[in-house]
């Protein structure tokens, strides 16, 4: 029961967090900096991947997981993520930021173990993995990691739901898989930011090329998503990479695409709303779904 209770207070900790500094926070300020990087300290998760009970499946239900083509490009997108943050956290010198980055970085390979034992577990066959080298510029990779997370991390929160709902992922398995969930939650919650204490602490006169590399950066990943698009990622293999868009009919319930911006707004808001509201919020995919939203036709 102690272990019960021990994993339902870290849960909710995970997942509801405030500042203990009262009033108003300026964006950029050392303040700023204190409130992002102890949000993700302080909202850590101690699981260990090792030690996960992954639930036995009935056949119907192993073969629905097994068959989802994401597992490959799931497992190598971890691996990565972790070598990348790692990397960046090696060139930062303030000693706060660099303990949440190098938290940021573990929890990254950590969520590659964790995907490593699901597949084991279910007996899913991966195609081999490539060699994960350190980024030649570590700014340009961490930023690019952290901005493609703002990306996958909202469609995924909608997918998973609608999984959970169709009932195409078993409950045990929604239950043991959430807390990977939610962490990528806190981890773009962080990466924004970042972004906009570190552009506030810039010289004026390198503001200017901090800003066009924020553009390529989103240049490179629509890019790199067409291409995903395609079935090609980003080392020439192929992929079906179409899943984002077509992924809700594949884990159980057909959604327009209207209604699944819809649902993806909704989670999204949701796996936000428990953390300290002088946070900034990722903006730019949800105002973009917005925008879709309108655009697209109601039946």
């Amino acid at each position: 029961m102690s272990d019960a209770f021990t994993i339902a207070d870290a849960d909710h900790a995970m997942r509801n967090w405030s500042g203990p500094d009262p009033g108003r926070i300026e964006i950029g300020s050392e303040a700023h900096k204190r409130l992002f990087c102890r949000m993700l300290l302080e909202t850590h998760n101690p699981y260990k991947p090792a030690v996960i009970d992954w639930p036995q499946l009935s056949p119907e239900a192993l073969h629905r997981v097994t068959s989802l083509p994401i597992w490959d490009i799931a497992v190598q997108t971890e691996g990565r993520a972790s070598i990348r943050v790692q990397t960046f956290a090696e060139t930062v010198r303030d000693p706060l930021l660099r303990e949440a980055l190098d938290m940021d970085g573990g929890e990254e390979a950590r969520h590659k173990v964790v995907l490593s034992k699901l597949v084991e577990a279910y007996g899913i066959k991966l195609a081999p993995e490539p060699e994960y080298l350190r980024p030649k510029d570590p700014e340009w990779a961490w930023m690019v990691t952290g901005y493609s997370e703002c990306i996958d991390s909202f469609f995924a929160f909608g997918l998973f739901e609608v999984a959970k709902r169709s009932g195409y992922f078993p409950p045990e398995l929604v239950e043991t898989f959430e807390p990977v969930m939610q962490e990528e939650g806190r981890h773009i919650l962080f990466f924004v930011n970042w972004a906009a204490w570190y552009r506030k602490n810039l010289p004026w006169w390198r503001r200017p090329a901090f800003f066009f590399k924020t553009l390529a950066v989103w240049a490179f990943l629509i890019w790199e998503r067409i291409g995903i698009a395609r079935g090609i990622d980003a080392g020439g293999e192929a992929q079906d990479a179409n899943f984002t868009l077509t992924g809700s009919g594949a884990v159980g319930i057909e959604l327009k695409p209207r209604e699944l911006m819809e649902l993806c707004l909704a989670e999204n808001d949701r796996r936000m709303a428990g953390y300290d509201p002088r946070l900034l919020r990722p903006m730019t995919v949800p105002r973009l779904a917005r925008l879709a939203r309108k655009l697209l036709p109601k039946g």
